[in-house]
C-alpha cells in the first residue's frame, strides 16, 4: 500500500512538471520521440516497485539454507530455588520465566516444576522444564550457549535440525559473560558448525539474522539490522550488540549471523515491557564469545583479575565537590581486609582514573581492565588521593565466582533504612543532618563493626539535600571532603573548607548496613 501510494504521488509530481512546462513555454513543442519518452517515464514510475533497493539481499533463502543445521534447539531439566530468582528490570532473561512450585504457573514448554522429597527426606528443589537454543562450533559436537540456559542442568537433550536427540553435558560455564559450551554424546565428528567472526563487524545499519528456538517452536528465522554497539545494559563484563531481529524467549545462546552467514554475536536478552519481542534484542559480541568459549573448551573456568575493592562511578557532582573539574573515574568504597587493595596500599575515598596507563571513566572499564590480569599480575593503578596522584601497585588476585561475590555482599540494599540510633541529646546541625558521637551504645543499635569510625546521623532535615539524597538516622560518616571523620566538628570544617574553596557541595563517605557509599551532598546557600 505504501509502494502504490508513493508511486501515485511521485506520478502526479512529474505529471504536473509537464503541464507547468507547457504553459510556461507556449507555443513550444517537444519531438515526438521525446514526448513518448517522457510519457514512458511519468507511467513507469507508477508502479509499484518490489525490488530491494542497492545493497540489500535478494533474500536470506541461501544464508539460512547454509547456517541453520548448525543451530540447535536445547531442552533441559534443572533444579530450581525460587527464592533466588532475579532479573534485571524491564528485560527478560531467557529463556523461561520460573515460577515457584505450587505456584500454578505453566513453564512454555510443558507443566510447572515439579517438586517432591529427596531419599533423605529432605524437600526436594522443583524441577523446570526448559528449552533454549545453541549452535555448533566444531566438527566433533562443541555447541556454544547460554549460561543461565544450562545453569543447575539435570539432563540436557540437544534437538537438531531434523529433529535427531542427542544428550549432552556441560563443558564449562561463565556467570561473568553469561556463556557456556556444552558437548554432545557418542563420539560423532561430523556435525555441521559455525564459525565466529573475529576480522571486522558490520555497520550499524547493517543486516543480520538469527535463527533459533523461539517458544520450543524449533527452528525459526528471522531478520533485522544492527541498531548500535557499545550497548552497556548493567552486565559487568560485556558491551552488547542491539539488534532488531525479532528474538524471544528461547532464543538465548542461539547465533546472530551476518549476511554470509559468520556468526557475529551470541543471542542473549531482549528489553520488553511484555515480555514479548519489541525489536530490541541484545547480542554478546563475536569476540568476546570466541574467547571465553575457547578458555571454557580448554579449561572448563574462566580467571578474571581481582582486586578487593568495592567501587562506585566518580560523577561529575563529585568531581565538583572535591575541586577536579571534570574528572572522571571510579571511587574505591570499601576494602576487602586482607585483599590485594588492602594489603598495597589503597583506600577508601581513592579516585581510581587509569590502570597501567589506561584512562578510566567508569566503574565498569576499571573492573574490565582489572579483570583482564592474570594472577599475579601486577597492575599499576592511578589514584587521586586529596588532590594529588599516586600509583599504587596491586598484584592481582583471582576473581570469586558471582555467586560468592553475592553472599559476600552483607549489604540491606541501598534503599533499607538503617537501624535507629538510642535517643541523643541534639547537637548542630551540618548539612541539615543532627550528628553525634559513634558511642559504643550506638555502634550495638546500628550492628556497626568494632573498627568502623565515624560519626553518626541523629536527625536529617527532610527538606534539605540530605534528607533529599536519602541520608537516614542511623548513617555513619566516614568521610567529608576526602579525609576520615570522627567528629561532627571535622565535617563542618570539612564543609568550610569547601565553601572557601568556591565549591557548591561536599563529598560525603556514608557507612550503612555493611558497605560505603560515596554521596556528593550541596551546601546550602
Amino acid at each position: 500500500m505504501t509502494s502504490k501510494k508513493t508511486g501515485y504521488l511521485l506520478g502526479a509530481v512529474a505529471g504536473a512538471g509537464v503541464v507547468a512546462a507547457a504553459v510556461a513555454g507556449a507555443g513550444m513543442r517537444f519531438p515526438a520521440a521525446q514526448a513518448d519518452q517522457q510519457a514512458h517515464l511519468i507511467k513507469a514510475s507508477t508502479a509499484p516497485i518490489f525490488a530491494p533497493p542497492p545493497g540489500a539481499p535478494m533474500s536470506f533463502a541461501d544464508i539460512i539454507d547454509k547456517v541453520s543445521p548448525a543451530v540447535v534447539s536445547i531442552n533441559v531439566t534443572s533444579r530450581v530455588d525460587p527464592s533466588t530468582l532475579h532479573k534485571i528490570p524491564g528485560f527478560e532473561n531467557f529463556p523461561f520465566d520460573l515460577q515457584p512450585h505450587g505456584g500454578g504457573g505453566d513453564d512454555e514448554e510443558g507443566g510447572p516444576p515439579q517438586g517432591g522429597r529427596s531419599e533423605k527426606g529432605q524437600p526436594k528443589l522443583p524441577t523446570q522444564q526448559s528449552a533454549g537454543s545453541g549452535f555448533f562450533i566444531s566438527a566433533d559436537g562443541y555447541i556454544v550457549t547460554n549460561n543461565h540456559v544450562v545453569e543447575n542442568a539435570e539432563t540436557i537433550k540437544v534437538v537438531l535440525k531434523d529433529d535427531t536427540e542427542l544428550e549432552a553435558t556441560v563443558v564449562g560455564r561463565d556467570e561473568g559473560s553469561d556463556l557456556a559450551v556444552i558437548k554432545v554424546k557418542g563420539g560423532r565428528t561430523n556435525f555441521p558448525f559455525v564459525s565466529f567472526e573475529n576480522a571486522g563487524k558490520p555497520r550499524v545499519g547493517d543486516w543480520v539474522i538469527a535463527v533459533g528456538n523461539p517458544f520450543g517452536l524449533g527452528s525459526t528465522a528471522t531478520a533485522g539490522i544492527v541498531s548500535a554497539y557499545g550497548r552497556d545494559i548493567g552486565e559487568t563484563f560485556v558491551d552488547y550488540i542491539q539488534i532488531d531481529a525479532p528474538i524471544n524467549r528461547g532464543n538465548s545462546g542461539g547465533p546472530t549471523f551476518d549476511i554470509y552467514g559468520r556468526v557475529i554475536g551470541v543471542n542473549t536478552m531482549i528489553f520488553s515491557p511484555s515480555g514479548g519481542s519489541v525489536g530490541i534484542g541484545f547480542a554478546i559480541p563475536a569476540d568476546v564469545a570466541d574467547s571465553v568459549t575457547k578458555q571454557l573448551i580448554s579449561g572448563g573456568k574462566i580467571q578474571r583479575g581481582y582486586i578487593g575493592a568495592t567501587i562506585q562511578n566518580f560523577t561529575p557532582d563529585m568531581a565538583e565537590a572535591q575541586g577536579l573539574g571534570a574528572q572522571k573515574g571510579a571511587i574505591v568504597n570499601d576494602l576487602v581486609p586482607g585483599g590485594p587493595s588492602a594489603r598495597a596500599g589503597l583506600q577508601p575515598g581513592d579516585v581510581v582514573v587509569s590502570v597501567n596507563g589506561v584512562s578510566i571513566k567508569t566503574m565498569t572499564e576499571l573492573t574490565r581492565e582489572v579483570a583482564k590480569a592474570k594472577p599475579g599480575d601486577t597492575l599499576r593503578l592511578d589514584a587521586i588521593r586529596e588532590g594529588k596522584h599516586h600509583i599504587v601497585e596491586v598484584h592481582s588476585g583471582i576473581r570469586p565466582s558471582e555467586q560468592e561475590l553475592a553472599a559476600n555482599d552483607n549489604t540491606g540494599g541501598a534503599g533499607e533504612r538503617a537501624a535507629p540510633v538510642a535517643p541523643a541529646t541534639p547537637h548542630p546541625s551540618v548539612l541539615g543532618m543532627a550528628l553525634g558521637a559513634l558511642d559504643e551504645t550506638t555502634r550495638r543499635h546500628i550492628n556497626a563493626p568494632p573498627e568502623l569510625k565515624g560519626v553518626v546521623v541523629e536527625s536529617v532535615d527532610q527538606s534539605s539535600d540530605a534528607g533529599q539524597k536519602g541520608l537516614h538516622r542511623g548513617d555513619v560518616i566516614v568521610q567529608a571532603g576526602g579525609h576520615p571523620v570522627t567528629t561532627a566538628a571535622e565535617v563542618a570544617s570539612a564543609v568550610d573548607s569547601a565553601k572557601k574553596a568556591g565549591r557548591t557541595g561536599v563529598l560525603l563517605g556514608i557507612f550503612r548496613q555493611g558497605r560505603t557509599t560515596f554521596l556528593p551532598i550541596k551546601i546550602a546557600g
